[in-house]
């Protein structure tokens, strides 16, 4: 039964974790544009619907890479915060090189632009933050025996029925 709540926590950790991610990725993107627009409100539907974009698009790449990392991190009761943060860093990165060409005769990606690279990076930094903080600080946990019950204190002796 532990092990049915730990998926739940794992998958709503994820899901934030993505969700914060996404934020970092479109605001970083869209930073040059939002400097350029010389002091007009923002459209709020238009930033919602990126937002939500930059959400299902990080989520969708980022499961299984981050998958095996949550699956490392709860089979060796991995509890770290140094961890998570490694581990969203190279999600992030491996993310954003999934989406890049790669040469195989040069062994190269083509066409990397390093400031994406540093946006996908450091996002994936900070999701494995907000997942450590939600579902990390307790890896591994649902395989503990859960302590035995104590059994009630004694009555007092003048509480006795008397008979």
């Amino acid at each position: 039964m532990a092990l049915i709540g730990r998926i739940f926590v794992v998958l709503f950790a994820f899901l934030a974790a993505c969700f914060v991610a996404g934020m970092i990725v479109v605001g970083a993107v869209l930073y040059p544009e939002f400097s350029d627009l010389g002091g007009e409100p923002i459209d709020q539907s238009a930033i919602n619907i990126v937002l939500g974009f930059g959400f299902i698009f990080l989520s969708g790449f980022a499961l299984l890479p981050a998958l095996i990392v949550v699956l490392i991190t709860e089979a060796f009761y991995i509890r770290s915060v140094l961890a998570y943060a490694v581990g969203g860093g190279i999600v992030g990165a491996a993310c954003y090189l999934g989406l890049i060409p790669f040469d195989p005769e040069t062994l190269r990606f083509d066409g990397i632009v390093h400031r994406h690279l540093e946006i996908m990076t450091g996002a994936g930094i900070v999701a494995g933050l907000v997942y450590w903080m939600i579902a990390g600080r307790s890896a591994g946990a649902w395989r503990e025996p859960r302590p035995p019950l104590r059994p009630p204190p004694p009555l007092p002796s003048q509480s006795r029925p008397q008979a």
